[in-house]
C-alpha cells in the first residue's frame, strides 16, 4: 500500500478529532499519506458525529460529493466512521451503493483488517461491534503530535443516558483505560515536543469506574502533570453531578492544571434538568460553580446549553437566562434542541417550534456575547502566560496561542517562540480573542 493517499474529513467534537488522529497513525503504517485533495485520494474517510443536528442527512450529502470520484476511479475506497456509522450501520451501505466500509468508534483499531477486506476481498464491510472491555490495541498507538498540544482518550462511552443524548448508544457503555497505558502515551507525546495535554472522556469524573483503571481521576491528573516535559494539563468533559471536591481543590494544589473548567449545565430549569435526566438541580450546580469561583477568582468557567427542549416554557427559559446572568460564564456553547433517533426525548410531548427555539437561542447568544466581551475587557493590562501555537489565522505576521484559561491571544513576537510559554501583557479585548504585547518586545512598557 505504499505511496497511497487518504482524504479524511472530520465532523464534530474533540473526541472525533482524536479518533481521526488515531486513524491517521494507523494509515501511516499502512503506507498512506494525507491529502487535502479528495480527487487525488485512494481512500476517503468521513468521520462523523451524531450529537446535534440532522447528522445522518449531512453524512449522505457528504458521501454524494464523492460519488463522481468513485465512477472515475473504481479502486477508490470510500468509508464512513464515527457515531453516524455506528448508528446507521448497514443502512448506510444500502442507501449508498458506492460506499465500501462503515465502522464505529470502537473499531478504529481494526482499520487495517477492514481495509484489507475491502481492497483485497472486494467486500463491503460493516464493523459496528461493541465491547464492555478495552483491549490494549485500541489505544496502544501513540497519537501523532500536531505541534505543542495533543489529546489523550482516557476512557470511552457513557453510562448517564441523558434523555436527549445518543452517545451511550453510539460509543457504548463507560469503560476506563489503565493509568499505565495513558501515562505511557502522555510521556511519548512529551518526548515528541508536546507541552500541553488534554485528557478526554465523555465524563472524565467517572474515570476509574470500569475497565482496567487503577486510579481515581484526580490521581490520574497528578500522574499526567508529573510527566517530564508536560507544562500544562487540561481535561474535558466534566459532569456536574459527579465532579468531586477532591478535583475542585486539585486546581489549587497542582500548578500545571489549567485554570479552566468546562461544566455543561444544559438548562437553568430544574423541571427541564429532570426531564433531561441530568441528575442535579440548579442549586446543586451553582454550589459547585460558586466554590470554583470562590477558590480561584481567575478561573474560566464555560458550559453547554440546550434551548427549546421538549416542554420548555417561557418560565423555564427565564430560569436559564437567570443562570447565565448569575454565573457570568466566560463562554457558552449553545444549541437548539434537535431530536436524536433512539433517544427518550425524541418521543417526548411538547416539541418546540423552530421559530421559538431560534428566538431563544438568539436571545441567549446575544446576552452571552456581551458577558464574554466584558469578561475579556477585564483582562486588559494583566499579564498572561501563553502557550504559543503558531501564526495567527487573521494576521500571519503575528503569533497566536492560548492562556491557561483557554483564551486566544494574538501578539507580535519571533516565530521561534512557537511551542513555548511566553509572557504577554493584554492590551486589547474582543468577543473571541485578546491582543497583547510580548514582554520581551522592544515596544513593551510595564
Amino acid at each position: 500500500m505504499t505511496g497511497k493517499l487518504v482524504f479524511l474529513e472530520t465532523f464534530g467534537c474533540q473526541m472525533n478529532d482524536n479518533d481521526s488522529l488515531r486513524m491517521l497513525s494507523i494509515l501511516k503504517d499502512l503506507g498512506y499519506s494525507r491529502t487535502d485533495a479528495p480527487e487525488r485520494a485512494d481512500l476517503i474517510i468521513i468521520n462523523t458525529c451524531s450529537v446535534r443536528g440532522k447528522a445522518e442527512h449531512k453524512v449522505y450529502s457528504t458521501i454524494g460529493r464523492f460519488r463522481p470520484l468513485k465512477r472515475e476511479k473504481p479502486s477508490l475506497i470510500i468509508g464512513v466512521s464515527g457515531c453516524v456509522a455506528q448508528q446507521e450501520g448497514e443502512r448506510l451501505l444500502k442507501r449508498s451503493p458506492y460506499l465500501d466500509i462503515v465502522f464505529g468508534p470502537q473499531n478504529i483499531h481494526r482499520l487495517k483488517e477492514i481495509l484489507s477486506a475491502a481492497s483485497i476481498g472486494k467486500e463491503r464491510v460493516v464493523a459496528t461491534a461493541q465491547s464492555l472491555t478495552i483491549d490494549d490495541s485500541e489505544y496502544g498507538r501513540i497519537t501523532p503530535a500536531s505541534g505543542e498540544k495533543a489529546s489523550v482518550s482516557i476512557m470511552r462511552g457513557c453510562d448517564n443516558f441523558c434523555s436527549y443524548c445518543i452517545v451511550p448508544y453510539t460509543r457504548g457503555r463507560e469503560v476506563s483505560r489503565s493509568s499505565a497505558g495513558i501515562i505511557r502515551e502522555v510521556a511519548a507525546l512529551a518526548s515528541s515536543g508536546v507541552r500541553e495535554v488534554t485528557l478526554l472522556g465523555q465524563n472524565v469524573n467517572s474515570y476509574g469506574a470500569g475497565g482496567k483503571a487503577d486510579a481515581t481521576f484526580p490521581e490520574l491528573l497528578r500522574m499526567a502533570a508529573g510527566v517530564e516535559g508536560i507544562e500544562r494539563v487540561r481535561f474535558i468533559t466534566s459532569h456536574p453531578r459527579d465532579i468531586s471536591e477532591e478535583l475542585i481543590y486539585l486546581f489549587g494544589e497542582e500548578p500545571k492544571l489549567c485554570r479552566h473548567i468546562h461544566l455543561p449545565v444544559q438548562s437553568g430549569s430544574d423541571a427541564i434538568l429532570e426531564r433531561m435526566g441530568r441528575g442535579y438541580t440548579k442549586k446543586e450546580y451553582m454550589s459547585k460553580v460558586s466554590l470554583f469561583k470562590k477558590l480561584y477568582p481567575d478561573i474560566s468557567v464555560t458550559t453547554d446549553m440546550i434551548v427549546g427542549f421538549p416542554g420548555e416554557t417561557e418560565g423555564d427559559f427565564k430560569d436559564t437566562m437567570d443562570l447565565i446572568n448569575e454565573v457570568r460564564f466566560d463562554n457558552v456553547f449553545s444549541f437548539m434542541y434537535s431530536p436524536r433517533p433512539g433517544t427518550l426525548a425524541a418521543g417526548f410531548a411538547g416539541q418546540a417550534a423552530l421559530d421559538v427555539k431560534s428566538e431563544r437561542l438568539h436571545v441567549l447568544q446575544e446576552t452571552q456575547r456581551g458577558i464574554t466581551e466584558e469578561r475579556n475587557r477585564a483582562l486588559v493590562g494583566r499579564r498572561a502566560e501563553v502557550l504559543v501555537e503558531g501564526e495567527s489565522k487573521a494576521r500571519p505576521e503575528e503569533l497566536s496561542g492560548r492562556t491557561s484559561c483557554n483564551r486566544i491571544v494574538n501578539f507580535q513576537a519571533p516565530k521561534a517562540l512557537t511551542g513555548t510559554l511566553a509572557d504577554v501583557i493584554i492590551t486589547d479585548a474582543f468577543p473571541n480573542s485578546l491582543r497583547g504585547v510580548y514582554q520581551d518586545s522592544p515596544s513593551f512598557t510595564a
